[in-house]
């Protein structure tokens, strides 16, 4: 069953598209399981009921005629209670219906399973005999283990068909994602994907049929010409079997049928080169892995990587310098910082990725840089829209794709009110951060980019509570000299003094890493990152810290904070490596004075132990997104279990409070850099607390701001009180909304036109 489970599974994976999807799940279904009947019922959107979509044994006129709704018939009440009906007598159950445009009356025995993709059932997969028989357990196991399996490519060749006939009648659809960032965005897709990946070539028509041919040819060439170099470079080294495979690889290339295959498309379909070319090669290793003799399974790998030589060959030719067109959507499977860069600012409005959650670090980039977001986007096939008018729903986690006018009218209007409320709360920028009873409050910004510094002096921060010194580090190919971070970190220390700077050290691994310094893990979150790295490359720290020190030097209003600590002898090894690296620099003739070293609390050992490292640490700063996510145990950038990562925890909030508690007992300031720091209702739970400086992103902090002067301390304090005995998230998250909308604030949480 195992074997057929996988045989099953490739081959779907390789369909062109839900139709064939569907035909192959029937035909070998009912194969491998011997029975009579396989067929596959969908969820019709529109209507919400399930319809009839494939079957093999069922007569097949009956297809797309038969609709159940949730609870009615057998495989309504599949779907009704999400699990699985077994029958040996299908006709005796109460739920059963009978639909004579099937022909099913001669069929006893049923089982069906539920086909559920995001918690919601896409389908119901039903197998029938005739004779009277329960199916054994292994039968429905077998049978639920496929439908779990199929769920995911099911819903993606069902957007996939869905985007396909939008696009040809430019009809409106939209996609779900996660709400990553605030604000909404109009403008044109514009795909990134890996530029050597088969997989994820943009579906791109071209202008000119002739320079595409010749583009083709040109790459046909260059692949031909680098493989027999490649070749004759390794021949001392390689055995003759070896050899061999850059011989068939020319001789691939060679084959007049190939090329003719790609040619036929660019000529009959006006496809761009690449897609062409990835469209052909896909199918040739499609055929391969589904041979049944495992040499020539073995040999789709090869194909492949003829396959990607060439695309990079083309792309290339193509794309020396991309051209990035007026308000750009950036869309892809998994964006980066380094990716985002690559984007003119000006042209940059929106970001849009498959994969990903609302606290993964590019939506943390996108909240810091102003740009709405959508993440986990799973079932977008993405490679398909590139060029095509969308919108960005930043609000609700929604792409809409050849929006209308009446949409585009809705979304302008609600582009106007954010324009509005951004002006109305510019005027608190030379306002200090004060309740109304007086209590101050100290407001920095998250930084990481130059493009961040004019945005937070105009909207009135006080300095910079983190400054992520890992965005340098992404944006190159190889490590920076400690010459080019000092001008990287002078600028910054400039730009904000004499307003304190919080530089922290090399923050990577988890889901931040370096090309050229892979870190490979199982479990990066819980591995090699952070201080452990820097710790472990003495060189690398030393490097950063002097590079830091000497920037400050006539400016002294740096400090540094360190990553990822989990105890104190973490810290201890860290301050014995920043006092060398001092004394190294007063003997060199440098005239700065020591700079304050911080902690940040986000693992729950630091939580614990926050007394002791107050007292050995000048602040300490808590990193609430890494901090909920251990607490918690959700890896904060996979969108599978993004709903369940919540900063208004009940726990996060307790473990919030003791911080803050043990470190005021140790006579330290603290403060907070996470992302609910720059949340208005998660800003005023933090300052009931007793928190001394917030640090957020650029574009929260005058909502921040204007709330925390329109509120007194003592109604803050209540407010805690009242919510830090809830025992969920979403009580709280509610309390503290409701709290906000009796201020007349509800502006603040999102523009009058998004309800």
């Amino acid at each position: 069953m195992l074997g057929s489970l996988r045989s099953i599974v490739q081959e779907v994976n390789t369909a062109r598209d839900l139709p064939a999807v569907l035909k192959i799940i029937v035909q070998r279904v009912r194969e491998v399981m011997h029975t009579r009947v396989c067929s596959v019922y969908l969820r019709d959107k529109q209507s919400g009921n399930y319809v009839l979509m494939a079957t093999d044994g069922l007569h097949s006129n009956a297809v797309g005629q038969v609709h159940l709704a949730p609870g009615e018939g057998l495989v309504g009440s599949v779907v009704a209670r999400e699990e699985p009906i077994n029958l040996d007598m299908a006709k005796s159950h109460p739920a059963f219906q009978y639909f004579p445009a099937t022909g099913e009356e001669r069929f006893c025995a049923f089982l069906g399973a539920p086909i559920i993709h995001h918690r919601t059932v896409l389908g119901v997969l039903v197998v029938q005999q005739e004779q009277q028989r329960r199916f054994d357990e292994g039968e429905e196991a077998f049978l639920v283990t496929l439908s779990a399996q199929l769920a995911g490519v099911i819903a993606h060749a069902e957007a996939t068909g869905v985007l396909a006939t939008m696009r040809k009648q430019r009809r409106e659809t939209h996609f779900s994602g996660i709400a990553a960032s605030p604000g909404v965005a109009i403008g044109h897709a514009c795909i990134v994907t890996p530029q050597a990946n088969l997989a994820t070539v943009p579906y791109c028509l071209c202008l000119d049929v002739d320079s595409e041919l010749a583009l083709f040819q040109q790459a046909l060439s260059a692949a031909r010409e680098e493989i027999h170099q490649v070749g004759e470079r390794l021949k001392g080294e390689l055995s003759r079997e070896e050899s061999t495979l850059f011989d068939a690889y020319i001789s691939i290339l060679d084959d007049d049928v190939l090329a003719s295959e790609v040619c036929d498309r660019i000529r009959q379909q006006q496809l761009c080169a690449p897609r062409a070319w990835a469209e052909v090669m896909l199918e040739h290793v499609r055929r391969f892995e589904t041979m049944s003799d495992s040499y020539f399974r073995d040999r789709a790998a090869d194909v492949r990587d003829l396959g990607v030589r060439v695309l990079a060959h083309l792309y290339q030719q193509q794309q020396s310098e991309r051209n990035y067109p007026e308000n750009t959507i950036l869309v892809g499977e998994e964006l980066t910082a380094a990716v985002l860069a690559e984007v003119p600012r000006q042209k940059l409005i929106g970001v849009v990725s498959v994969k990903g959650s609302a606290n993964s670090h590019v939506a943390i980039i996108a909240r810091a840089m102003g740009l709405p977001a959508v993440m986990g986007v799973q079932d977008l096939p993405y490679e398909t829209i590139d060029g095509i008018s969308v919108v960005v729903d930043g609000y609700r986690g929604v792409l809409h794709i050849h929006p209308g006018e009446a949409l585009k009218r809705h979304y302008n209007a609600i582009v106007a009110e954010e324009r509005e409320l951004t002006r109305n709360l510019d005027h608190t920028a030379s306002l200090p951060a004060e309740t109304t009873d007086g209590h101050r409050v100290c407001l920095l910004v998250n930084t990481g980019l130059m493009a961040d510094v004019v945005r937070s002096r105009e909207r009135g921060a006080e300095g910079v509570g983190l400054f992520r010194t890992e965005v340098p580090f992404l944006l190159r190919d190889r490590f920076p000299s400690e010459e080019e971070q000092r001008e990287i970190y002078r600028e910054q220390l400039e730009c904000f003094a004499p307003l304190p700077v919080t530089m922290r050290t090399l923050d990577i691994g988890g889901d931040k890493s370096l090309a050229y310094f892979p870190i490979e893990e199982t479990n990066p979150f819980l591995g090699w990152r952070g201080i452990r790295v820097t710790l472990d490359h003495p060189e690398i720290f030393l490097a950063q810290v002097r590079a830091m020190m000497k920037a400050s030097q006539g400016l002294d209003n740096l400090r540094i904070m360190l990553p990822m600590i989990s105890g104190l002898s973490e810290l201890e090894a860290a301050r014995k490596l920043i006092e060398r690296a001092y004394r190294e620099l007063l003997e060199e003739g440098y005239a700065i004075n020591m700079p304050p070293l911080g902690v940040m609390v986000e693992v729950p050992s630091a939580v614990y132990q926050v007394r002791e490292l107050a007292e050995h640490a000048d602040f300490i700063s808590v990193g609430s997104n890494d901090l909920t996510q251990y607490l918690l145990a959700v890896d904060r950038s996979n969108s599978r279990v993004a709903n369940i990562y919540h900063a208004l925890h009940p726990a996060v909030l307790r473990a919030l409070q003791e911080i803050v508690n043990a470190a005021h007992a140790a006579g330290t300031r603290v403060g907070i850099c996470g992302e609910l720091a720059g949340e208005p209702g998660g800003a005023l739970l933090l300052v009931a607390m007793g928190y001394d400086m917030l640090s957020m992103n650029a574009t929260n902090l005058p909502r921040v701001k204007a709330t925390l002067r329109a509120v007194q301390q003592a109604d803050m304090q209540r407010l805690l009180q009242q919510v830090i005995c809830m025992d969920c998230a979403e009580k709280i998250e509610s309390a503290v909304n409701a709290y906000l909308l009796s201020l007349g604030l509800k502006g603040i949480l999102h523009p009058p036109g998004i309800q």
